[in-house]
This record gives C-alpha cells, sequence and structure tokens, in this order.
C-alpha cells in the first residue's frame, strides 16, 4: 500500500509483531489484474518474469524422479526436461546438486553458470581453507536510562480484570473511548513499554466475558478502546462465513498428504460439504485438492504397514544412484523434514536403520511377511552422522542463516552441518556454485574437488568458455 507496486516478503525476515490492521474481515480489494497463482512457485529459478527455456538432459530412473517431483516446473519430453527459467543461476544449483545425473543443454547461459559453478568449487577446494572472520555480534545500547523498579504488581489475572473493568466504565453507555496512555499505565502499575502486551493480552482472553468484547490498542499516547455487545451472537449455533470455509477447505487441501489415510474419507466428506454449502462464491485462485497425489498412496501403504507390523517392498532411488534399488523394510514412524516426508525404518537388505524420502520411491507394497518390534530399536533420523563446517560467502550468507548458520563480520557465514553419507554432502557443496566451502573435515576437501573435475567432463563442459 505505501508502495502501490506487487511486493513479496519473506516471513523469515519479518522482524515486528504481525497482525491485523483492522478488525475488519475484508479490509481491501483484489485489484482487477491480480493473479495469485503467479506469485505460487515452488522452485527457486522461476521466481520472476519467465527470461527463457531451459532444456536438462535426465535419464533413466532420474526421469522418472523428475516427472514425479518437478511436473509442475516443466515438462518431460523423451528424457530432457524443459522448465521455464527467470535466472539461470539457481537453475545452475540444481542441476549440479543432481551430482551428474542431470546434463544441461541449452541455454548456453546455463551450461556456462554450471561450469562456472564447477571450477569455483574446484579451486576453491584444491586452495587452503579460507580463514574465518569474527563471529558478528548485536550491540546492546548502553545508554538507555535504566527503568526504575516499578510496586509490586499484583497477580496479572487481576491486573486484567481491574483494566477491563475500567475501560468498559470508560466506555459507559457508548461503543467506543479514547484514554491516556501514561495514565493508564500509572494507574495499573503497567511499565509504559509493557502496556500494548498487557491489551493484548487483554483482547485475547476477554472476548465473551460477561458477553461483551473489549478491544484496546495502544495508538501513539492514547488507547482507543471498542466495545460490543456479542451476547445475541453467542446465543445463535456456530456459523462459518465463506471466507472461514475457505480457509478450511484450503487446510484441508494442504495437510491431507500427512493425515494417516484411515481418515481421508471423512475429510473428504467434510470438503465436499464446504464446497456444496459455499460452491456459489467463485474461487479462482485455490489450488487444486492434492488428495490425489502420488504420496498419498505411499503414505497408505505404510500406514497399514505400521499399524499391521507387515514388511514392505520398495523401490528406491538413491542420492548418488542411477537406478532404484529394492529393499526390504520393517516400517515405524513418519517424520516431516520440510520439504520431504520421511519414513523410518528397519532395513533388512543391509541390516541396519535407514530413513527413506517417500519422493523418492518409485513403488511400495505390501507383503505377507509379518514382524515383531526390534526390542531397543527407538527409529530416528540423522543421528548417525558426522559433523561438517562449511563456509558461506556473502551471496548465500543471508539465506544460511535463516537455516541456522552463523553470520561473520565479514558478511560471510559458517554452519557445522551434520552429515550422513559423503555422497549427500558433495551434492549439497556443489550446489552452491563455489560459494560453500568445506573447512572440516580436511579429508573431505579434495574428494570435492576431484568430484568437480569429473562432472565438468561428463556435463561436457570442458570447453565451456565463460562470460568475461
Amino acid at each position: 500500500l505505501e508502495s502501490s507496486d506487487v511486493r513479496t516478503f519473506r516471513v523469515s525476515r519479518i522482524r515486528s509483531d504481525i497482525r491485523f490492521a483492522t478488525r475488519r474481515e475484508r479490509d481491501f480489494r483484489l485489484p482487477a489484474d491480480f493473479d495469485v497463482d503467479a506469485y505460487r512457485v515452488g522452485e527457486d529459478w522461476q521466481h520472476g518474469p519467465v527470461a527463457g527455456t531451459a532444456r536438462i538432459e535426465v535419464n533413466g530412473d532420474t526421469a522418472w524422479w523428475v516427472h514425479r517431483t518437478l511436473r509442475e516446473a516443466g515438462a518431460l519430453n523423451e528424457g530432457v526436461f524443459e522448465t521455464d527459467y527467470a535466472a539461470v543461476e539457481p537453475l545452475a544449483g540444481w542441476v549440479l546438486r543432481q551430482n551428474g545425473r542431470a546434463v544441461p543443454l541449452e541455454p548456453e547461459a546455463l551450461r556456462a553458470a554450471c561450469a562456472e559453478g564447477l571450477r569455483r568449487v574446484r579451486d576453491a577446494h584444491e586452495a587452503e581453507p579460507p580463514k574465518l572472520a569474527r563471529v558478528k555480534t548485536v550491540g546492546i545500547p548502553t545508554d538507555v536510562a535504566e527503568r526504575p523498579a516499578p510496586p509490586v504488581a499484583p497477580e496479572r489475572f487481576a491486573v486484567l480484570q481491574a483494566l477491563l473493568a475500567h475501560l468498559l466504565t470508560a466506555c459507559g453507555e457508548g461503543r467506543d473511548a479514547r484514554l491516556d496512555a501514561d495514565e493508564l499505565a500509572e494507574r495499573f502499575h503497567i511499565p509504559r513499554d509493557e502496556l500494548q502486551e498487557h491489551l493484548s493480552l487483554l483482547n485475547l482472553v476477554n472476548f465473551g466475558g460477561g458477553c461483551y468484547t473489549v478491544y484496546a490498542e495502544l495508538e501513539g499516547n492514547s488507547v482507543r478502546v471498542d466495545k460490543e455487545l456479542y451476547g445475541d451472537v453467542f446465543r445463535l449455533a456456530p456459523r462459518l462465513t465463506p471466507l472461514e470455509a475457505r480457509a478450511i477447505r484450503l487446510a484441508l487441501d494442504i495437510v491431507g498428504p500427512s493425515i494417516a489415510a484411515q481418515v481421508h474419507t471423512p475429510l473428504d466428506r467434510v470438503r465436499k460439504k464446504l464446497e456444496e454449502t459455499f460452491g456459489q462464491f467463485e474461487d479462482h485462485q485455490t489450488p487444486q485438492s492434492g488428495t490425489e497425489s502420488d504420496e498419498e498412496g505411499l503414505v497408505a501403504t505404510f500406514s497399514d504397514a505400521i499399524e499391521q507390523r507387515r514388511v514392505v517392498a520398495i523401490d528406491y532411488l538413491k542420492d548418488n544412484d542411477i537406478g532404484p534399488s529394492e529393499r526390504l523394510v520393517e516400517p515405524y514412524t513418519f517424520e516431516r523434514v520440510l520439504p520431504n516426508w520421511l519414513i523410518h525404518t528397519w532395513d533388512r537388505s543391509a541390516d541396519a536403520e535407514r530413513s527413506f524420502r517417500l519422493d523418492r520411491m518409485r513403488s511400495a507394497r505390501l507383503t505377507d511377511e509379518t514382524f515383531e518390534p526390534r526390542e531397543g530399536f527407538d527409529p530416528h533420523f540423522l543421528e548417525d552422522t558426522r559433523q561438517v563446517r562449511v563456509r558461506y560467502g556473502k551471496l548465500v550468507a543471508r539465506y544460511r542463516v535463516e537455516r541456522g548458520a552463523v553470520l561473520l563480520t565479514d558478511g560471510s557465514a559458517m554452519a557445522t552441518l551434520r552429515v550422513g553419507t559423503r555422497d549427500w554432502l558433495i551434492g549439497e557443496i556443489l550446489a552452491d556454485r563455489g560459494d560453500a566451502i568445506v573447512l572440516e573435515p580436511v579429508e573431505v576437501r579434495p574428494e570435492i574437488a576431484k568430484r568437480a573435475v569429473e562432472l565438468l567432463r561428463e556435463l561436457r563442459l570442458t570447453r565451456v568458455k565463460l562470460p568475461s
């Protein structure tokens, strides 16, 4: 509204409280030319206006996996993945993360970005590890006057009761009132900088108390109070507004695959009833129902297997394998590790505990064989790992800080990763195209440099000329 333009914000970067600007159910209208679907983009390389179409060769079972997970981002034709892109750099990162299973064909800018990234990875891991800057600390202001200790405050609920009574009295027979904030804080012995916190808590707990709703908010040096009588509303059966119905329907679509298959039928009935009741309200900006997703069938199979203690045969494609391998597993629990679902199992094929990503399963079928829970076996994920210290350059540091990395004074960042396999680590380092450098353990560094050299040859990028 301030810039009169369409903007996209990352929620993780918002530092202030997020609250409604008004109390109305709808306080703005969508512009006629605004299409939210244009901003519902799942892949990093598609954020922004389309700059062109890339062609990437993916053969064998990698093609199946691409079709399974990226069908919304492009099309797969005879082993070639065609996808629109807004920037080649994120797409080059995705290609390199595949660790040789994806070959960039077009455009030449994509091939150049991949070649440049591999050369930077090679050079960074053949040279000496870079020196780390100091950890950046947030200074604490020293000129803030120390706040005098307030009188011993009564129990907070008693304060809220007294505050509610005072606000109702101030409103009298009217529907609103405005009070001086300093006087209110002094009257109830509330520190001035904590007044809004008390008002927000009051707004939360007083709804329906004595059939009254009082909404109070700090506005500058005064407190605005709105009083409403909701007694008649509370006597009626609960009802949904069209907006609330759409919100519930959207929630059902989003959480559907994460709920055990046995409860899908009741949820479908709820969704159908909502759509029958509120179908007259057109809604072009909600995604299609996800009840028929590929992962839902896998969830149903594993849910049955966990309940019945039955062994499951799976075809699984690992990160570093060309083709899938068949495994017999004893499933125990699901876990959500964004953006993927995991199933924790005892892998009979490897005679060890293993966790598998559902998006990399080609199939899963119940066998007739049952199993008993293994004594002392506690299914977990990423416990049998080693720690790897990684330095991230300025270009990716801010994103890594949001995921737990430590910001350094020179703008870079450092993180300690828990790594299960070296193949996974190599793929992640390659994806950052030279902006991620392994510091420790030092024996991993030559392996990463060697793999970068091999990929230059495997992806046919050795003769690619970089832009000057």
